[in-house]
């Protein structure tokens, strides 16, 4: 019979098919024949609704539903959709319900007919349609039906299903983003829902939590540890709502403790080793600082563990972010793993995988180093993945091994050479800041980057030279050949930014000794051709020749001339007047050139020369540099100044990481995604972590241990089957305590018999029942008693309850002993 009847329900079902696959394609010929198949189409579609047939009526309202999604015009069919609100058919309700938070807001009045039919869903025997019905009247956004939408949330609170309950839970925010006045009822409703027994009602509990109370977090106390159980067992949006708020409570609620640990260096004892040595030894040894973790931080971050094999991606980085801000090292390091492994996802979400990874290995960097082959940049990748991986190689270079080392900078000067000319940018500067790094590989990235300066690429060329220029900044004293071979590459290379960074290297090392001295002779090859180089190049020749010539000056400072008489005529000269090729107008001409020093040193008329060409170039910047720096050297008692803002020391500089400035933001979030210039305090509803509270100030531990109680069933609750097995439990219970009273006695009153053998046992059956049947009666005499004590201590029962009692007790006993 079973098997006639599956194949009866199969041949059914086939037939509804057959017949929505023959209708469908015949409003699909029906709709494309005409112009007038679209009144054709309107009439047809509410004849469907109007039909009493729940196949007509899901048939319109596919097609309406169809049209909706479409953006074609489907608001007429209103009022003839909404006269199926109260259908039997879950699936005519589902699209009914569909159509009207769809429309809702357009047509509040008409919407506001529905909600009597949806408030009677509300009671009916289906959980599903319970549900649908609360998620449908809290959607209806009429600000006029919120108190209906509040007591439906009550109602859904208390409901039995848990499904009615979850969809109630998640019905809160929208009922608060609605009206925000229902705050206090709301509250009571999450304090409810958060003790919920079942995981998949207190995840959006949580949830509900966030929005509507965040700082209520003494709603939570109680809950706690509850919570941290249910979090494996909830979906994934619920778990990243309860560990982003878990975070915050246990910075709010968990002081960071810490304890000095001794580490002494162990070493080998000699035979002859005495006391003194050990006690020496110990002086010398150093302490460092362990957290100490809470037991229920540490629960927490166990059960987080266990979240690191999701399959969401949010969720492993979730993870992430607790063990980073919460836990010791040791527990982000199982963290490591999986998120790399998100580098084999799709390639936006490996974009944000590396935005957090990279973030993470700037604190943590040691954890990475074993996956750091993943890192490496492939041809495929765009842009925006291959510079987060070239960042995330020079952050993970310094931690590495030499073969790691060895292969990212293979990897680096072989996209040096590249035709991209933005990946030749960034692997230069990869190059750069890895040499920062380690000094130990600086000289071999210094031979790559010097090997680069002869290519025809000028972009190549000027940004290998700051990046030596940087790493010859950090060491001077041992770059001298470095700078003589950038100055013979000095002809060759055509960039003005590449030209001006070598001459300003050759104006860094111009206080050699003169033996070694090279910035004179560079500099008067440059001045040869200096009309023709670009400003910013003819500014470094200007300021290399300033420096020559102040240290020209300190090595050879000018002798003290007398002091001569003031001249009667007055002198209208300016600072260029002694820049003149010797020739000056006015009757003193002659006397002051008989005054002047027959032979004036080489270095001076270079110095000379350098002003006069600055004087007449059309750069006002450049005449402006060369009258400062003339100003400054042309009085001995200005020399001290010149010599503080020419030749102050540098301090070497610093190729930060790129994603420095996002150090410190939260990772996880989208803030960390678009970065910090996004808006002044990040996106909207960005925060950052509390500081962890201070000991002494965190909230009574006790108050979380009150666990999720289970409530006792209250006498004559329940099924019958339960109130027996109660009763059995308390039989037995009590039966134990009375043989062991007994027995106590009977070793205090004499000695215990022996034991009977088999034979005895069968030949006393008859004693034996009637004992027992006694010890049953005395059992029932003593249960009388204790109820007859009970009835008696409660005043306000009623003749008739006593007489219903004692009718369920006689019930009880004779099922027992049955």
């Amino acid at each position: 019979m079973e098997t006639i009847s599956r194949i009866s329900s199969m041949l059914e079902t086939a037939r509804e098919l057959t017949l929505e696959a023959a209708q469908s394609a015949s409003m699909s010929r029906g709709t494309g024949i005409g112009t007038s198949s679209r009144d054709i189409g309107v009439s047809h579609i509410k004849k469907l609704l109007d039909s009493r047939s729940d196949r007509d009526v899901l048939d319109g309202l596919r097609r309406i539903i169809s049209l909706m999604y479409r953006s074609e015009p489907s608001l007429p069919f209103f009022s003839a959709v909404v006269k199926n609100v109260q259908s039997a058919n879950l699936e005519v309700k589902k699209l009914v319900y569909i159509y009207l938070v769809h429309h809702a807001e357009t047509e509040p009045d008409l919407a506001l007919l529905s909600i009597n039919a949806i408030q009677k869903s509300l009671t009916d025997q289906n959980p599903q349609a319970r549900a649908m019905a609360l998620r449908t009247m809290a959607s209806i956004r009429v600000p006029v039906i919120n108190q209906i939408v509040s007591l439906a949330i009550k109602r859904g609170c208390g409901d039995m299903s848990p499904h009615v309950r979850k969809t109630a839970a998640l019905a809160i925010p929208k009922c608060y983003r609605l009206d925000p006045s229902t705050q206090p009822q709301l509250i009571g409703y999450i304090s409810t829902l958060l003790g919920d027994s079942q995981y998949f009602v207190a995840g959006p509990a949580v949830s509900a939590f966030l929005e509507v109370c965040p700082e209520r977090i003494d709603l939570i106390h109680k809950h706690y540890r509850s919570l941290v159980k249910k979090l494996v067992d909830m979906d994934e949006w619920s778990q990243l709502a309860t560990m982003r708020f878990l975070t915050i409570y246990a910075r709010k609620c968990f002081p960071l403790k810490t304890r000095k640990v001794q580490r002494s260096p162990q070493k080998p004892e000699g035979f002859y080793d005495d006391d003194n040595d050990n006690g020496t030894n110990q002086d010398n040894t150093d302490t460092y600082e362990v957290p100490i973790l809470d037991p229920d931080l540490e629960l927490f971050l166990r059960s987080c563990k266990l979240l690191l094999q999701s399959r969401n991606a949010a969720v492993v980085v979730a993870v992430a972010r607790c063990f980073l801000y919460l836990a010791p090292t040791e527990y982000l390091a199982d963290a490591v793993g999986p998120l790399v492994a998100l580098l084999r996802s799709p390639q936006d979400m490996q974009l944000i995988a590396l935005y957090n990874i990279v973030v993470v290995a700037l604190r943590y960097p040691k954890p990475f180093t074993k996956y750091i082959s993943h890192f490496l940049v492939h041809a495929r990748d765009p842009s925006h993945i291959w510079r987060l991986k070239l960042e995330a190689l020079t952050i993970l270079f310094p931690h590495c091994g030499d073969h790691f080392k060895s292969v990212i900078i293979s990897e680096l000067e072989h996209f040096a050479q590249g035709a991209d000319s933005d990946l030749v940018r960034e692997s230069v500067r990869a190059l750069g800041r890895c040499a920062q790094g380690d000094p130990n590989t600086a000289d071999k990235c210094l031979r790559i980057l010097l090997h680069q300066i002869t290519s025809l690429d000028d972009n190549l060329v000027a940004e290998s030279l700051t990046v030596i220029r940087h790493l010859i900044q950090h060491d001077p004293g041992s770059h001298e050949q470095t700078v003589i071979q950038l100055v013979k590459h000095l002809g060759l290379t055509t960039n003005p930014d590449a030209r001006a960074t070598i001459v300003w290297l050759v104006g860094e090392y111009a206080g050699l000794e003169p033996d070694r001295n090279f910035a004179p002779d560079v500099l008067r090859v440059l001045v040869q051709n200096f009309a023709n180089e670009s400003e910013t190049v003819k500014q470094q020749i200007l300021l290399l020749g300033a420096k020559v010539y102040l240290h020209h000056i300190l090595r050879n400072p000018p002798k003290e001339e007398p002091q001569r008489e003031p001249e009667t005529q007055p002198q209208f000269n300016n600072e260029w007047n002694d820049v003149d090729d010797g020739k000056r107008n006015g009757p003193n001409g002659t006397e002051e050139k008989q005054n002047e020093p027959e032979e004036e040193d080489t270095m001076s008329l270079l110095w000379r020369y350098i002003l006069l060409l600055a004087r007449y170039d059309t750069s006002y910047d450049l005449r402006d540099r060369a009258r400062l720096y003339k100003a400054l050297l042309s009085t001995p008692s200005s020399t001290q100044i010149a010599n503080l803002l020419l030749l102050a020391p540098k301090p070497a500089p610093h190729t930060a990481s790129p994603s420095e400035t996002r150090k410190d933001l939260l990772i996880g979030t989208s803030t960390l995604i678009l970065g910090p210039d996004v808006s002044i305090h990040g996106l909207r509803g960005y925060e950052n972590l509390p500081d962890w509270v201070e000991a002494g100030q965190e909230p009574d531990p006790k108050l979380r241990e009150s666990e999720v109680k289970v409530d006792k069933p209250v006498a004559g609750a329940g099924t019958a089957g339960e109130q027996l097995d109660r009763a059995l439990r308390e039989h037995e219970a009590l039966a134990a305590a009375s043989s062991k009273a007994e027995a106590s006695r009977a070793k205090g009153a004499a000695s215990v018999p022996k034991s009977k053998t088999l034979d005895q046992w069968l030949d006393e059956p008859e004693s034996e029942s009637e004992e027992e049947t006694e010890e049953e009666t005395e059992y029932e005499e003593v249960t009388d008693s204790e109820e007859d004590e009970e009835g008696s201590s409660e005043e306000y029962e009623t003749d008739e309850e006593e007489a219903t009692d004692s009718d369920e007790r006689e019930q009880a006993s004779r099922q027992l002993l049955a």
